[in-house]
């Protein structure tokens, strides 16, 4: 099964055009950026007030949840009092549970969104195993119940979002396919057939989930299955449901958002935050701007032309050094550099990079234990510190004014000089041997670098090919085993590195090394100063490292940027927690609010936070209503869920413990839930510099 053209180079996959009112989705027109109201449907005046908003801000389809047909006959007048203003942007209704407020909104808007998990089916979480028989009768139930639908959307011209959510599939799919990737996609295929049984083709797909991974892997194996069993290849909306709030929200969906993008899937997204929605338009057209530009180099010409010889022709997953359908870590020796391990099972590392000028040891030192913390046995810290050198007595001073402050962090340094490197053996925990030329560099012996320190081979990419950057280091690779050399790591330097990172891992899969990987991304072409270049970076950098994280690729993070010291070191621990390969803060699974919420969504949620995020590694879902509450939170430690006005229920897991509480008192009493379980620490027992 095939995903992608190429998982090497970037070709957007080629789809039907599906239209929202007079809105074109997929094929070659711009990948989009929408966003929800969360005001009350019933209150008219508020959500056209919204809308309007998100209209002004560049949102291009608003969405407005009907969770009754009482809010499904609203949106006839907040679509009019919009057309009336001139505000022809596309509605979308958001269905769950009521088929009967999908029919009647379709009549008001230009597209239906429905949940496959629970527009026909009231999620119990039962247990049960369903016979072949017992199955196809559940089946033909669902026919029935969406026909009038498809029909319907069919006579008026409007089109359909078929959102399946990980956290809300239905009793049936869950026994059968489990809460996987597979479930989802079965799930959204169920319905989709039945739209092309009665020839409706005007449907798009999501696959949300909260957890990166899980999101990326159904929106492949989606993309992989739906172009070969059915009619069309169809567009998809992505994005990563109960992102959260803040950077580490944005940061999540830059992961899970632009991962998939930079597979070529995707073509409308929705950045989900426990904020105002409008900020989520800015973030969102941050993470498109670059695939829509190199549209715009390539020209709608050229764009059909080659998209009509490579679709549906793309690699096959047994060819991928990953699984694409399934997480797993790429094997890798563990090496230890310093006191710190590197590859194997241990987590991925980070590294810094110093920035004071050498000649100025004092600030150098300074720099250093203010980024390494050595006083701070774990927490968000630069784990290896680099120095970029010309000589070895620049390193001999650092060295030296380090001693002076009876400190020892793990050093690194970098140079392109070979001899320079070698010297340095046994004196430096790790050395960085930058390759600009490979003709010139595979004249040493590299026997010259045997010893205690680690060595880092790193391919500084210019004009070559990611080909011959990934030949070049599996040879040095071969050559170090021949040579036995084990202290080893392997990088490649680029401005964009997930195709050369994913040549290097599929070389070395097949010349059977296993050395780790450190990847490494520089981000210093954004000024991070300036409102728009902090956005820019941040959303680079996620997606970088991030997607290659989420394929299992990464031993390391080494990490550049014109970033602030605190931010810098946040940044590249909140990818590696979006990755959900590192937790090291509490991880807040909040949903964006809507209609639904029956409380202030975001003032709870910062509430929740200030009295919960010095749990290191602690996961807390927030969700505002029970149509995707205990689901999303399957892998959350606590939950705490709208279930009435002003009435709050509390999980452990998916079960619930407590029900009913009065929302004066709902924050208390999961603290103290979390106590009763042990998970509990007093702010004053956590050192600070985790808190950072």
């Amino acid at each position: 099964m095939s995903y992608t053209k190429s998982i090497y180079d970037y070709t957007r996959r080629k789809t039907v055009p599906v239209m929202f009112g007079d809105l074109a989705m997929g094929a070659a027109h711009p990948i989009r950026v929408e966003s929800m109201t969360t005001t009350n449907t019933l209150d008219i005046a508020a959500t056209v007030e919204q809308s309007r908003r998100l209209y002004e801000a560049g949102c291009e389809i608003i969405r407005i949840t009907a969770p009754s047909i009482k809010e499904a006959e609203a949106l006839k007048f907040i679509s009019e009092r919009l057309r009336q203003d001139k505000i022809t942007t596309p509605l979308v209704a958001d269905i769950h549970f009521t088929p009967n407020a999908a029919m009647k909104a379709a009549e008001f808007v230009e597209n239906v969104r429905i949940n496959p998990g629970n527009y026909a089916d009231r999620k119990k979480f039962a247990v049960r195993d369903y016979t072949d028989l017992e199955y196809e009768a559940e089946l033909e139930r669902l026919h029935d119940e969406f026909k009038p639908l498809v029909l319907k959307c069919k006579q008026y011209g409007r089109s359909m979002r078929i959102g399946t959510n990980h956290g809300s599939l239905s009793d049936r799919v869950l026994n059968r396919y489990g809460d996987t990737p597979l479930g989802m996609v079965e799930s959204a295929l169920e319905f989709a057939r039945i739209c092309e049984q009665y020839d409706y083709y005007e449907f798009i797909f999501s696959m949300k989930s909260s957890n990166t991974q899980v999101m990326i892997e159904a929106y492949r194996l989606l993309a992989s299955r739906g172009d070969k069993e059915l009619k069309h290849a169809y567009p998809l909306h992505l994005g990563v449901t109960e992102a959260g709030d803040g950077d580490e929200a944005r940061i999540k969906s830059s992961v899970g958002i632009g991962g998939l993008l930079d597979d070529g899937l995707g073509d409308t997204v929705r950045v989900s935050l426990t904020e105002d929605p409008v900020k989520e338009i800015p973030i969102g057209q941050a993470i498109v701007k670059k695939y829509n530009e190199r549209q715009l180099l390539l020209g709608e010409r050229i764009f059909e032309k080659i998209n009509r010889i490579i679709i549906n022709t793309g690699a096959a997953a047994e060819d991928l050094s990953f699984d694409p359908y399934q997480y797993q870590r790429r094997e890798s020796v563990k090496v230890s550099v310093g006191n710190i391990e590197v590859g194997g099972d241990s987590v991925p590392r980070v590294e810094l990079e110093v920035r004071e000028p050498l000649n100025d040891s004092a600030k150098v030192r300074d720099e250093i234990i203010f980024s390494a913390k050595p006083y701070l046995f774990e927490g968000i810290k630069s784990e290896i510190t680099n120095l970029t050198i010309a000589s070895a007595s620049e390193l001999a001073r650092v060295q030296s004014s380090l001693a002076e402050k009876f400190v020892s962090p793990v050093l690194a340094v970098s140079t392109s000089d070979f001899s320079l490197a070698a010297s340095l053996i046994g004196k430096v925990e790790k050395i960085r041997i930058d390759i600009l030329e490979q003709e010139s560099f595979e004249k040493h012996r590299l026997s010259e670098l045997a010893g205690t320190t680690v060595i880092e081979f790193s391919f500084v990419k210019t004009r070559a090919t990611d080909v011959a950057v990934a030949e070049v280091l599996t040879r040095i690779a071969l050559k170090c085993k021949a040579a036995e050399l084990e202290k080893v790591l392997f990088s490649v330097q680029a401005e964009e590195i997930i195709y050369p990172y994913r040549r290097l891992a599929e070389a070395f899969k097949k010349a059977n090394v296993a050395y780790p990987i450190v990847l490494r991304f520089d981000a210093t072409k954004f000024d991070a100063r300036a409102p728009q270049g902090y956005e820019a970076a941040l959303v680079e950098s996620s997606i970088q490292l991030g997607s290659l994280l989420c394929d299992g690729i990464g031993d390391m993070v080494a990490y550049r940027s014109t970033f602030t010291r605190g931010d810098e070191l946040n940044l590249v621990y909140n990818i590696l927690q979006a990755a959900r390969l590192r937790l090291s803060k509490t991880e807040f699974i909040s949903c964006p609010s809507c209609g639904r919420t029956l409380f202030d969504l975001e003032t709870v949620t910062a509430t929740i936070k200030a009295r919960t995020e010095h749990l290191k590694g602690l996961k807390i879902g927030i969700m505002g209503c029970i149509v995707n509450g205990p689901g999303e939170m399957a892998d959350a430690d606590f939950g705490y869920v709208g279930t009435g006005v002003g009435e709050i229920s509390l999980y452990v897991g998916k079960e619930c413990v407590e029900k009913h509480i009065p929302s004066a008192e709902a924050v208390d009493k999961l603290v103290d839930l979390i106590k009763q379980h042990g998970k509990w620490r007093e702010p004053s027992e956590v050192p600070s510099e985790v808190q950072a």
